[in-house]
């Protein structure tokens, strides 16, 4: 097996790609624990072969391609996709660029040149729900049916509760626009977060003695706008604080931004990368009449922040490396 995620692209060259190995096959937006299961499954059935076991993506979603006009709160950017299926026990990713040609390819060829003739594919997990190729005919029992005729073992992922609640992206995605971190945090196996380089604002927050490094994110993201306790990814480092994402009602009602003030930290990230973390929902985003005001419930906010970190002191999602 290999030691490091390797990811294969469309241009990358069939001679770097090694063959045979055992796939999960989906989009995996979030890698929640339902995709989890299906890459567990392929995992497993890879290490008994004796081969890599791979994921196979698509980029952008399909439901991205056929509305591009249709906001789409993905939970994950491909990035930290990757990142999230390095950290599963996977060699590696294909990543399959879905455009107008993946759109007209019929499952039977999908089958016959993606996964067999570019990938060898000795095995494949797929979930119970995941449709592919030209008008969605390809499915699990497809898969069933023709993959032990090439020679290829199939495993169909059953649906997966968590609590006895179903677990899904969309499920995932409701309950980040209620601001119910616990409830998505339960389905994805871990905390739901963001990754994005910090820019500069209106630096109000260091006038208030809350300085915050400031981060733009997907305006299709649909998290409730309110104040959260976070935990930031620096690096190998980790720092505890407190979010706001809005669109700051008592100054400018402007385009929603991610706002996080870390505590007892003192450097300048301008222009670094930062993992937040959500860990709880504190309160839905208010406007104040006066500064006073403001500050007075920013002390408070930070005081729930921090007893909210203190009782989930590992809570961070655990990320991969890509090679």
């Amino acid at each position: 097996m290999t030691t490091s995620f390797t990811v294969i692209r469309d241009d990358t060259p069939a001679d770097e790609i090694v063959k045979g190995a055992v796939v999960a096959l989906g989009n995996f937006d979030g890698v929640h624990l339902g995709h989890r299961a299906v890459i567990a499954a392929a995992v497993d059935m890879a290490r008994k072969k004796d081969r890599p076991a791979l994921a196979v993506t698509f980029e952008p979603h399909p439901r991205t391609f056929f509305s591009p006009n249709t906001p789409q709160f993905k939970l994950t950017e491909l990035n930290d996709k990757l990142r999230l299926l390095a950290a599963t026990g996977l060699d590696g990713a294909v990543v399959m660029a879905f455009d107008a040609a993946r759109a007209r390819t019929s499952a039977e060829d999908f089958i016959n040149h993606d996964l067999v003739e570019r990938l060898g594919v000795t095995g494949i997990s797929v979930g119970f729900d995941f449709h592919f190729g030209k008008g969605r005919t390809g499915s699990p029992t497809l898969l069933a049916v023709e993959g032990p005729k090439l020679g290829i073992e199939v495993h169909i992922q059953a649906h997966v509760d968590a609590d006895g609640r179903a677990v899904s992206s969309t499920a995932i995605r409701n309950a980040l626009g209620q601001g119910d971190i616990a409830e998505a945090s339960d389905l994805l196996g871990y905390p739901w977060f963001i990754s994005g380089e910090v820019i500069h604002g209106e630096k109000r927050g260091r006038d208030l003695g809350y300085p915050t490094a400031n981060i733009r994110l997907d305006p299709a993201c649909g998290l409730r706008h309110g104040i959260y306790a976070v935990r930031a990814g620096l690096g190998d480092k980790r720092i505890d604080g407190v979010a706001s994402f809005g669109r700051r009602p008592t100054f400018d009602n402007g385009a929603p931004l991610l706002e996080v003030f870390l505590f007892d930290f003192k450097g300048d990230l301008y222009g670094q990368r930062l993992d937040i973390a959500f860990i709880g929902f504190i309160r839905d985003e208010l406007k104040f009449d006066g500064i006073d005001a403001l500050v007075r419930q920013m002390n408070d906010d930070s005081a729930k922040a921090r007893a909210m970190l203190a009782a989930a002191p590992d809570a961070f999602p655990k990320l991969g490396k890509i090679s």
